[in-house]
């Protein structure tokens, strides 16, 4: 009779277990059809493909931010908006939220950056005698508490949710440089194609100005034109969440005065996005040693248990060569970036591949199989070449550093590095996203039986063996006599 029960009792969890596994499956599905409708419902019909530097800039007190054209086709194919910010020494970017889940990648520079996770605790707490980073606080009221902070470097990638409250503080000498990516189709995103920055301080929009390039033709400037008039006058008068709310109810919500709340408006704040910190900001973090020997002793892999929402890793470096996925001494090495080795982005649904060619240096024709590759040059220069579905040249030019360009899914892409070498970070909208060479060692052509190949081109066994087996590197190649052809 024990064992008659014991039996129900496993048989009615395993049904309960089961329905629950249906219903996130099933939940899983329907946002993966939504998000591809949505990508659908963009225009992918790219007769060209032209590299792009940033058109609008937006001036702070204490740095730049520019924003690419959201409305140049390669962009909105891929469903994104492009952003770089420059920020000074001691430069806050002041804390804010975005409709759209995003990755940040540090071109230059150390920093501080801070992420407010909705419901989660403050694990960082101090008491009236600790000292805070950089300066001890001698008033008795000097007690802390708030989120982990992350000491961000180059080549670190932040990845950031849709909704999450976050800030970055340059803690270095030289500027710091960064370049976000949101992915306004991505299913987290609930409101429209444009990228929205909800601040929660300062007054961001008033120095708002062109610069950079103009819109190409009267077309982009009409569709920038009724794209900026949709978000209407308030955001023309800049101002965070906060200056919308009325003052006395504003100061109720808070318990505080109606002056403080007053100053929480930012009314007459003219310091942009980017303000400048008096002094040292002090912030309970711990040294910068101390956590690189901690990485160097323990790792950042994940073990299973500790990736909860509220401890879930949100960086990850993946500019340090003993990182790289593939490597040749003559060619380069590509590090990349995935859901498996940080696992918060398989949230949001994006992953980064950063990539190094040598002088002259190539890698192998290729496609990307399940994403679309927003391409970011870090430095040096070097020749692209991206072919479409019906075997036509979209773009056959060089790139060099500062400028961005999509590869849309499935479209060949070559690249090949000029004198100066070639360094990237691409950008890609989805969590495992793959690529498949079609030369070298582990390519598609390696796969295809000679006759096949023979038969294919119209070539004799011989050739078909060249074309098959003369490359024996696989995805990064030297330059030597395939550098000469492509010249």
């Amino acid at each position: 009779m024990a064992y008659s029960s014991l039996l129900s009792l496993s048989l009615c969890f395993l049904v309960v277990f089961r329905g629950c596994l249906a219903q996130i499956e099933q939940g899983s599905e329907q946002l993966q059809r939504r998000q591809q409708q949505h990508r659908f419902e963009t225009e992918c019909r790219l007769d060209s493909i032209n590299p792009q530097e940033p058109t609008i800039r937006l001036e702070s007190e204490a740095g730049l931010t520019e924003y690419w054209n959201p409305n140049d086709d390669q962009f909105q194919c891929a469903g994104v908006t492009l952003v770089r910010h420059n920020i000074q020494r001691r430069g806050l970017l002041l804390p804010s939220y975005s409709n759209a889940p995003q990755l940040i990648y540090v071109v230059q520079g150390t920093g501080l950056h801070g992420a407010a996770m909705p419901g989660c605790p403050e694990t960082f707490e101090s008491e009236s005698s600790s000292q805070f980073r950089g300066e001890q606080r001698a008033q008795q009221r000097g007690r802390d508490q708030h989120q982990k902070v992350r000491q961000i470097r180059e080549g670190d990638i932040l990845a950031m949710p849709a909704g999450v409250a976050h800030w970055i503080y340059n803690d270095g000498e030289s500027p710091l440089i960064l370049v976000a990516l949101l992915d306004t189709s991505n299913p987290a995103n609930q409101l429209d194609e444009n990228a929205r920055k909800f601040y929660l301080a300062g007054n961001p929009h008033q120095r708002q100005q062109g610069g950079g390039q103009r819109l190409r033709d009267e077309r982009e400037r009409e569709r920038w034109g009724r794209r900026q008039s949709r978000r209407g006058q308030q955001q023309q008068r800049g101002g965070n969440i906060f200056s919308g709310f009325d003052e006395e109810i504003l100061a109720d919500a808070f318990n505080i005065d109606s002056e403080l709340a007053r100053r929480m408006q930012n009314q007459n704040d003219q310091r942009g996005n980017i303000v400048r910190v008096e002094g040292e900001l002090r912030v309970l973090s711990p040294q910068r040693q101390a956590r690189e020997q901690e990485e160097r002793i323990f790792g950042t892999r994940d073990n299973g248990l500790e990736e909860t929402i509220c401890t879930m890793r949100l960086r990850h470096n993946i500019a340090d060569p003993q990182r790289a996925d593939v490597y040749n001494p003559r060619g380069g090495r590509i590090t990349s970036l995935n859901r498996l080795n940080l696992p918060i982005l398989a949230y949001i649904r994006l992953s980064a591949e950063r990539g190094v060619l040598y002088r002259n240096a190539i890698m192998a024709p290729h496609y990307n199989l399940n994403s679309h590759s927003v391409i970011y040059i870090i430095r040096g220069n070097g020749r692209l070449q991206i072919v479409g579905d019906y075997g036509q040249n979209v773009f056959d030019g060089q790139v060099q550093e500062g400028q961005a360009l999509t590869v849309p899914q499935n479209f060949a892409v070559l690249k090949k590095a000029g004198n100066q070498g070639l360094e990237w970070v691409a950008f890609k909208t989805c969590d495992n996203a793959m690529i498949n060479p079609l030369a070298g060692r582990l390519s598609t052509m390696r796969a295809i039986p000679v006759d096949v190949l023979m038969n294919s081109y119209r070539i004799d066994r011989e050739e078909a063996k060249r074309l098959k087996f003369n490359r024996e590197e696989s995805t990064l190649f030297s330059s030597e006599s395939a550098s000469r052809r492509l010249d």
